[in-house]
């Protein structure tokens, strides 16, 4: 009997240790998270950046900058966090760890990153006529329109439908297309196309187009 009392107050202490442990330790983590938020701005005009990705070092959590250039996010005191920009030079402040309170703001400055270009020498052409003679022949690629264009063009798909094969579907579609035609005639002649009009006048502009030339 005595035995089974000594479990039972070991269990209880035990309990209320884990329980203590616990509590101490929910503590310390709700008092290392810090609300960080402030604003991004250039250094030379004091104007908000926008879209800076705001990124905690060595994490995949982060955020952007609004058009104002302000942000908000949810760090730990301790962490890294880099603010980043294309055309801007890259900032790291670190979160003191010796912050009161659980709110953080600042005003970070970036400063705009210069990059040097090779030097291009720009020279004019010895007369009129070899400048438009260059002018002329110079290939301009074309753009997602003109070559949309050119992908649509009617003599092109033509040319192609000629010569590529069928794919898969196109196969079953005709092959079902021939059988539910022969189910439908089944039993009785099938029309002769020789005497419907509307068959000669495609007929006759698929020879106009030229559909029924040899493939090369």
């Amino acid at each position: 009997m005595k035995f089974m009392k000594r479990i039972l107050l070991f269990s209880i202490l035990f309990l209320i240790a884990c329980s203590y442990s616990s509590y101490a330790q929910f503590e310390k983590m709700k008092d290392s998270v810090v609300q960080l938020y402030g604003i991004v701005m250039t250094a030379d005009s004091l104007q908000g950046i926008p879209a800076v990705s705001v990124t905690i070092k060595g994490t995949a959590r982060g955020t952007f900058t609004n058009d104002q250039g302000v942000f908000s996010i949810v760090v730990l005191k301790g962490d890294k966090v880099e603010f980043t920009s294309i055309g801007y030079k890259p900032k790291l402040i670190v979160i003191p760890t010796t912050l009161e309170g659980n709110q953080y703001s600042l005003i970070q400055l970036m400063v705009t990153d210069t990059v040097y270009l090779p030097a291009t020498i720009i020279r004019p052409r010895p007369t009129k006529e070899q400048f438009e003679r260059d002018f002329l022949n110079t290939q301009v690629p074309a753009d997602q329109i003109e070559i949309a264009r050119e992908n649509t063009d009617e003599s092109k798909r033509r040319a192609l439908a000629r010569v590529l094969p069928a794919d898969g579907r196109e196969a079953a579609n005709y092959n079902l297309r021939d059988q539910a035609s022969r189910y439908y005639y089944k039993g009785q002649a099938p029309p002769q196309n020789i005497f419907n009009p509307f068959a000669w006048a495609e007929f006759i502009q698929a020879w106009k187009r030229g559909d029924f030339k040899n493939k090369q």
